[in-house]
């Protein structure tokens, strides 16, 4: 059950209106890497959970979570609220107003015409919010893997955000939330780690002639040798043949057909084959020579 208290985690200060910033504060609004995502993504898992220690903390982090949504969804609405009461009201010229909405870099007049300045569930494009973003496959060492990613994309954002805005207040309130992404990604971290083992994530534990293989697929001007694929961590593979048909087998498909089905299938392919001995004129041969079929005059 959930019961809202009115005062917000963070304190919400915004010098001025301004409806860009608005607009590019629905990044982590209505966004991929956004608070609402993030809430779903934890609260989803949470139902889901077997664990009691995961599942009370995804629980705690969803619901922070949804008092991100509304602080920033506040910052959202605090910086249109200039333009929301002009829009509104009528209160200056339309080409004036329409100048304002849309000036240079400014996509604000989407979200202002179509929601009235209010905190809209997109991106800052305008793409509708979308349950795609949750990417959960309800195994923990692969979600809690996925959520630490999440939490550090998020808090990419956040500083690309503080980085368009000079507003003490909205900087100052970005580097909180921005902060609490840093918190999230250590919980999670913990909690993986104190699944043992946790790699490989699931139970199968993979073929071990290939689990420690690195395949130097792309040759070339730039390869270069690290711990990512040093002999002391990989069987490091450079030759292209053996990199073909690395099973023992000849590399070629094989299918199991009954006599009838390869009957037809012969049938088949003998009724659709290619003759390469021809040259058939075609319809862009005309149109390439005028009309003409090709080697003739006029």
């Amino acid at each position: 059950m959930f019961a809202h208290n009115k005062r917000l985690q963070y304190t919400v200060r915004v010098s001025e209106c301004n409806p860009a910033l608005a607009n590019l504060m629905l990044e982590q609004f209505g966004g991929p890497q956004g608070e609402l995502a993030a809430a779903m993504r934890y609260f989803t898992q949470a139902l889901a959970e077997d664990d009691a220690g995961r599942k009370d903390m995804l629980l705690d982090i969803a619901t922070e979570e949804l008092s991100h949504l509304e602080v920033i969804g506040t910052i959202v609405g605090m910086l249109n609220k200039g333009a929301k009461g002009k829009l509104a009201e009528g209160a200056e010229e339309q080409a004036q107003m329409f100048r304002e909405l849309q000036g240079a870099g400014n996509d604000s007049h989407v979200t202002q015409v179509l929601y009235g300045g209010g905190p809209a569930l997109t991106n800052s494009g305008g793409q509708l919010w979308t349950a795609g973003y949750i990417d959960s496959i309800g195994e923990p060492t692969a979600d809690l893997r996925s959520n630490i990613a999440a939490e550090a994309r998020a808090k990419i954002v956040y500083e690309r955000l503080i980085n368009v805005t000079a507003d003490p207040g909205v900087r100052d309130a970005l580097g909180f939330l921005m902060t609490r992404e840093i918190a999230h990604q250590q919980s999670f971290e913990k909690a993986l780690y104190a699944i043992q083992p946790n790699f490989p994530p699931g139970k199968l534990p993979g073929k071990p002639e290939f689990a420690n293989m690195y395949v130097n697929t792309s040759q070339g001007e730039g390869d270069m040798r690290g711990p990512w694929n040093s002999d002391e961590n990989f069987q490091f593979v450079s030759d292209r043949e053996k990199m073909l048909a690395m099973d023992g087998g000849s590399g070629l498909p094989e299918v199991g057909m009954t006599d009838q089905q390869r009957s037809v299938l012969t049938q088949m392919a003998q009724r659709t084959r290619s003759n390469p001995s021809i040259n058939p004129e075609t319809g862009a041969d005309l149109g390439r020579n005028g009309g003409q079929a090709p080697g003739t005059r006029h």
